[in-house]
């Protein structure tokens, strides 16, 4: 009866947890986006091979989930903090270790034979010629054999339990940090793919602008020569010249520079040829997506969840402060076989054991471990502020992409519309100057604002586009059909 007593006690002392229950926060934000999609499914149901459209931005993202270094390091992050994770946890079984050994000691003799605590040294005394000898020390020799419990804890308050859990918790939180990279990953090299592609456009458009004013100028010296215009016209159409030369130097400058990034993200150059891009006013560029509500919004953004997971690891890191103050319980123990000779050493006979038993309790620490508890119980705090920052982050993002969503249609449509007008102002200005009516400084006006207007078309198009990616990654997409970094 009494065994049944202790061992229901021991139960219910091991059932002990301090840790305070987990309250998940509340977000801080509204229940619907103030903007709806025309999408029928959610990001994260849409794979990142299926949502870019384009062969080309699918080989380069495959190549960066691959090879990107900086994904390395952070799946590097992850395995570092599964192995502390195991580290910590293991601390909650006892420890086994195996020993062995042997001593050989040697212990001086009295005048008796018996042993003294003094050093002494082999001496002999004798008469008649002959010598007899008497022992001053002996010297035996001991083996040992089995296997010992340092120092085992045992976990009555939840002490060791909570802070593996506040372990695991962390782990978590990097494998979270690691998806959100990836995610991260996805969207800056779809980005940067996309600025190449605008410049490539934008390249090719003042390629074309730039011979045709070549021409214009051609034509304009003739007619200066003939005495027909005089060399302001003249000058006036080498402006026109120069400044498409300029932007053309700039366009190729930050391409390549475009392109020097995405060689860093996928990790290296692409080894092969590429497929063929798709232009940048293909409607086939992206699959729709649908934002859906908040609340599956916080469920898919692995920052948010990593943020979740660093306020549970804060939560138990509470429990292991307030188990500070009781009692420390630990056991060792040892099993084995110890004799004096090594043939005789496994046997019944030399059957040897251990047991004890030991327990701590700080007396006075100067309010060290009331301090623990006041820095881990703010250390939530400043955690739940950071969580529900994460959640309008997450919030906010969405809501921008999709404002923008609807706001680039209307900007690309109206630019589309200018650009119509200011060729229809190009053609009746050169009309104009050449029956007469005008001087070429209203031409030169003209095509320099309709070359303005079509690169910032293409710069429209290019934002549009990198405003889907938003979106897409902001929903938490990106994450299906990734690689496993090398």
């Amino acid at each position: 009866m009494r065994k049944a007593i202790l061992l229901a006690g021991l139960s219910t002392l091991a059932g002990c947890n301090f840790t305070p229950k987990y309250v998940q926060p509340t977000a801080p934000v509204a229940p619907t986006f103030p903007e709806v999609t025309t999408g029928s499914r959610a990001a994260t149901e849409i794979g990142w091979r299926e949502f870019f459209g384009d062969p080309r931005l699918q080989a380069y993202i495959a190549a960066a989930l691959a090879g990107n270094r900086d994904l390395a390091q952070s799946v590097a992050r992850v395995a570092q903090a599964r192995a502390q994770y195991r580290i910590t946890d293991a601390d909650r079984l006892p420890q086994v270790e195996g020993v062995a050994g042997v001593t050989r000691t040697r212990q001086p003799l009295n005048a008796l034979g018996f042993p003294t605590g003094g050093t002494g040294t082999d001496t002999g005394t004798g008469t008649g010629g002959t010598t007899t000898e008497a022992p001053t020390s002996f010297t035996f020799t001991q083996y040992s054999l089995g296997v010992q419990v340092p120092s085992y804890e045992l976990d009555f308050w939840g002490r060791v339990r909570n802070t593996a859990e506040a372990s695991r918790r962390e782990y978590l939180a990097t494998v979270e940090a690691e998806r959100a990279f990836r995610i991260s990953l996805v969207a800056q090299v779809a980005a940067t793919y996309l600025q190449i592609r605008a410049g490539e456009e934008q390249i090719a458009l003042a390629e074309r602008t730039l011979t045709g004013r070549r021409e214009a100028v051609t034509i304009a010296r003739k007619r200066m020569d003939a005495g027909v215009t005089s060399t302001v016209d003249f000058d006036q159409t080498r402006l026109l010249v120069t400044q498409a030369e300029t932007q053309l130097a700039e366009l190729r400058r930050t391409t390549a520079q475009s392109e020097n990034l995405l060689t860093v993200l996928i990790g290296g150059p692409i080894a092969g040829p590429l497929p063929a891009p798709r232009p940048l006013s293909d409607a086939g560029q992206f699959t729709g997506i649908e934002p859906g509500l908040p609340s599956a919004l916080l469920a898919n953004r692995p920052d948010v969840l990593q943020a979740e997971q660093r306020l549970r690891a804060a939560n138990a890191n509470i429990g292991v402060a307030r188990a500070s103050f009781l009692p420390t319980i630990s056991l060792t123990g040892l099993l084995g076989f110890i004799s004096p000779a090594l043939g005789s050493l496994i046997g019944g006979d030399s059957v040897q054991y251990r047991v004890g038993a030991n327990a701590t309790q700080p007396i006075l620490t100067w309010g060290k471990r009331s301090a623990g508890i006041a820095l881990t119980q703010a250390q939530a705090d400043e955690l739940v502020a950071a969580y529900q920052k994460a959640t309008q982050t997450a919030f906010r993002e969405v809501a921008d992409a999709l404002v923008a969503r609807r706001r680039y249609i209307e900007q690309i449509t109206a630019q589309q519309n200018a650009i119509e007008a200011q060729r229809r102002l190009v053609r009746v200005a050169r009309l104009r100057y050449d029956n007469g009516l005008a001087i070429y400084l209203e031409v030169l006006d003209a095509e320099r604002n309709l070359f303005s207007a079509e690169q910032q078309l293409l710069q429209l198009r290019s934002a549009q586009l990198q405003n889907d990616v938003s979106l897409y990654t902001a929903l938490g997409g990106g994450l299906k059909e990734v690689s496993t970094v090398g």
